[in-house]
């Protein structure tokens, strides 16, 4: 059953996305109606999840009501979906190479996502700061996976370089999010399983602290769900 569901939620989600994303083009030349449309296409992803997959969401702690730097959890492409849904206009540290992808990487940069160099280049580095500054200077919330890839539910990595520069560059609050969607969502299979993923808000750590003491408040905050009870 859950191979079955995952074959019908791949054929409607992405066989839809692929209109949405043609759509979108002449969308994109107004930010003011390409910010909306984004978060209309990820409450579709989340009609899918649920309807077609069975995937409930449960959210814990509150919504940050102000521009900060979200770190995230990253155990599945769930959560990066999820995550548009759920913030105000957030701009998403991504991958380069999902900025690469035809038509659609073009979109991500038009709405405001950043793409980065997971190798750490100092180039890339710059990169990501200057797009940041534009996030934060237009109150959009800064949207970071702090250990770089997804990890399987369970797995906490050391936290990466390029959060400690962004949240020395940016001088924001930090809101970190824990989530359990590598339950149900793994990282490397194709067969998704019904239940209940849950995303939870944790307390804001304040700007300017040391950087060993934001790095591990993050990595303790983020990975407040690998519990086995979770």
């Amino acid at each position: 059953m859950a191979w079955l569901r995952s074959l019908v939620y791949s054929a409607v989600f992405y066989g839809l996305t692929v209109p949405i994303v043609i759509l979108a083009v002449p969308i994109a030349f107004n930010p003011r109606l390409l910010k909306p449309y984004v978060h209309g296409w990820a409450h579709f992803h989340q009609w899918c999840a649920r309807w077609l997959l069975g995937i409930r969401l449960k959210v814990e702690g509150a919504l940050p009501a102000e521009h900060v730097l979200v770190a995230a959890k990253h155990e599945s492409a769930y959560e990066t979906i999820a995550l548009i849904g759920l913030l105000n206009e957030p701009v998403i540290v991504l991958k380069a190479e999902l900025a690469a992808i035809p038509l659609w990487g073009w979109l991500a940069r038009r709405y405001g996502m950043i793409p980065v160099d997971r190798e750490g280049t100092t180039r890339a580095l710059r990169a990501m700061l200057k797009a940041a500054n534009a996030a934060r200077d237009s109150g959009r919330p800064v949207a970071i996976f702090p250990e770089g890839t997804r990890v399987p539910h369970g797995e906490s990595p050391p936290v990466r370089s390029g959060f400690a520069g962004l949240y020395r560059h940016l001088g924001l609050p930090v809101v970190p999010v824990a989530l359990d969607a590598g339950r149900l969502w793994p990282r490397d299979s194709f067969v998704k399983h019904a239940g209940t993923i849950t995303i939870r808000f944790g307390d804001m750590i304040p700007p300017c602290l040391p950087r060993n003491e934001a790095e591990a408040r993050v990595h303790a905050a983020i990975n407040a769900l690998n519990a086995p009870s979770h």
